[in-house]
């Protein structure tokens, strides 16, 4: 039986600007409910939250609470320049927490709550927000960027808290392995309108495309070439979907090559596998080393990066991401050791500092220096047009960028920086700010970018469909060198240590040592092989089943004639996509493995 809701608003409108913001929404919390709320840059999630907690009055709408539910918000940006410590701000307010259950959060974080409030790190006032809101035992928690600025390990401890948390939640964030994890339903605000299904977040991508796809259906059948807004033309979500798709496969292909070049123990070193590698190479970093004080932070480095590889470097704050990005584009010598850049090498640091865009220029201004014309990496290419590539509408040209939001700032910047000339891009913490659509985007610029890519970042799902070669540093100066995304690096984290090392290792032998050679794997599995083999018949029938229906549906009499077998057709079919969508996945799964043992 289905709980009554502890929040609802009826008829939620609120104007914007002279017009209508979204009108007519409805929306229902149930006290279990882990809610997704997603939505374009601009669409109204943050204010949707901020109307749910009672912070802005709305024009329209009726908002009704059972009583004596506590509403708790995780700000995107914590104000905490009016106290003297994080403490003062967590303990600020007419509902405070207790200090001592603030302090048992803290901890868990790692977060000292007597440190100044005014000169904290971005990631440091994160975390007192988070032990804040936490501590405040919430029946409803409204989160909104959670992960910003978190690394790794606090991103799992939230994640492992929200898991276990017993109330409700709406969560707004960029990080897809975050969303995918947590939520069990999902709010989509599009276009003024507000809709649910009753699908986490993982979900969320078909149903997108199944929406637009009747929308476009509709559309040609009401024969009045009628124009679909900006949204759904600049997206083009099936053709992106098959061109990401795509893409995916040269970066399992990019990844298999590098792994044939890995030594076998999997250590920093990489095979000379050819004399044209040395003439490839961009980067190239041997026996490098660096200490602060007694600290190691990097020990016995060692890596070649070449041509167009996508370098992600990840790992806990603190644990050297940064010394070993500076090291590597030579902004920093290191210890011992020697990192050598080709005398060719002509990068672009892209860093997030919206702070470098005036609020009074145009967006003309920052792309062409107010002409028409912008000049794209030596291509001449209209500043609308250019405007267009990266989502936004080309109307918007003379709009000042004290009118766009943080999101729109950050893409602005990234369309900015991506239209120089340069071979090495170097991205530290890119995906901060930016809605799903834009991270879609950035992934294939850079999949096309024809240079090598750096990228520090903590968005696990970015870092898997983005770079060929993980470098992992776990705070004792080693750095793991995987051929893969962060899932890679993970697993290889998960594995148990071999028993002669780990013996060594308790014995005081020095942890640089290579361990020993896993015993190499030389074919699938009798399952492995067996989805290998059937995969791509099973795909071939679920497309042939999945055109019957939508051929079906398309009926434009169906719905008023027979609403049950309209309602039975559409879970059908959104079952056979997802089918297929985790078929597809698998068997490109399967092939990359193939390769690695053929290689």
């Amino acid at each position: 039986m289905a709980q009554a809701p502890i929040l609802s608003w009826e008829g939620l409108g609120l104007q914007q600007g002279g017009g209508w913001l979204f009108t007519d929404l409805d929306l229902h919390i149930a006290p279990r409910d882990r809610l997704a709320l997603i939505g374009r840059n601009g669409a109204g999630k943050t204010t949707l939250l901020k109307l749910v907690a009672d912070q802005i009055e709305a024009d329209k709408g009726k908002r009704s609470i059972q009583p004596g539910t506590k509403v708790v918000v995780l700000e995107q940006e914590p104000d905490v320049a009016a106290h003297a410590t994080l403490m003062d701000y967590a303990l600020s307010g007419d509902d405070a927490p207790q200090p001592y259950e603030v302090e048992a959060i803290a901890d868990q974080l790692g977060i000292d709550m007597t440190r100044d409030a005014k000169s904290a790190s971005g990631g440091e006032r994160r975390r007192a927000a988070i032990a804040r809101a936490l501590a405040m035992d919430p029946d409803l928690l409204l989160l909104d960027e959670p992960t910003n600025h978190l690394d790794l390990a606090a991103i799992d401890w939230l994640e492992d808290w929200l898991g276990r948390y017993t109330g409700a939640f709406i969560v707004i964030s960029h990080d897809r392995t975050f969303l995918t994890r947590l939520t069990k339903a999902t709010l989509w605000l599009d276009r003024g309108s507000l809709r649910r299904k009753e699908v986490g977040f993982g979900g969320y991508e078909a149903w997108e495309e199944q929406v637009y796809a009747e929308e476009a259906r509709a559309a040609e059948k009401l024969d009045a070439k009628l124009k679909l807004e900006a949204h759904w033309l600049q997206r083009g979500v099936t053709a992106r979907r098959k061109r990401n798709q795509g893409r995916l496969e040269k970066l399992y292909d990019m990844r298999a090559q590098r792994a044939a070049m890995l030594s076998p123990q999997g250590a920093a070193k990489l095979k000379v596998v050819a004399d044209d590698t040395k003439t490839k190479a961009v980067i190239t970093a041997e026996h490098v080393s660096k200490s602060f004080g007694d600290r190691a932070i990097i020990r016995d480095f060692n890596l070649r990066i070449q041509r167009q590889d996508r370098i992600g470097i990840v790992g806990a704050n603190g644990a050297g991401k940064t010394t070993l990005l500076k090291m590597l584009t030579g902004e920093l010598e290191p210890d011992s050791g020697s990192v050598q850049l080709a005398k060719t090498l002509s990068g672009v640091m892209i860093d997030q500092q919206r702070s470098l865009l005036s609020d009074e220029k145009r967006m003309r201004d920052i792309l062409a220096e107010g002409g028409d014309w912008v000049d794209v990496r030596g291509q001449r290419k209209h500043v609308q047009a250019y405007l267009k590539d990266f989502l936004f509408d080309p109307s918007l040209v003379d709009a000042r960028v004290g009118t766009l939001s943080g999101g729109e700032r950050s893409r602005l910047l990234l369309a900015r920086e991506f239209a120089r000339t340069s071979n090495l891009l170097v991205l530290d913490e890119p995906t901060n700010d930016l809605d799903l659509e834009t991270l879609d985007m950035l992934q294939e610029v850079i999949a096309d970018y024809d240079g090598t890519v750096l990228i520090v970042s903590h968005d696990r799902d970015f870092l898997d469909r983005t770079v060929t070669i993980t470098l992992g540093l776990d705070g004792s100066g080693t750095v793991d060198v995987i051929a893969g995304g962060y899932a890679d690096w993970e697993a290889k984290r998960k594995k148990p240590a071999p028993a002669k090392e780990a013996k060594k290792a308790s014995a005081g032998g020095s942890s640089s040592a290579p361990p020993l050679p896993p015993q190499k794997k030389t074919k699938l599995s009798y399952k492995d092989q067996r989805d290998f083999d059937l995969l791509p018949g099973r795909i071939e029938e679920l497309e042939a089943a999945i055109l019957a229906d939508e051929e079906a549906m398309a009926d434009p009499d169906l719905y008023a004639s027979d609403p049950a077998k309209f309602a039975k057709l559409t879970k059908a079919l959104e079952d056979k996509r997802a089918e297929k969508d985790a078929a597809e996945e698998r068997w490109l799964a399967l092939a990359e493995e193939v390769e690695t043992l053929e290689g």
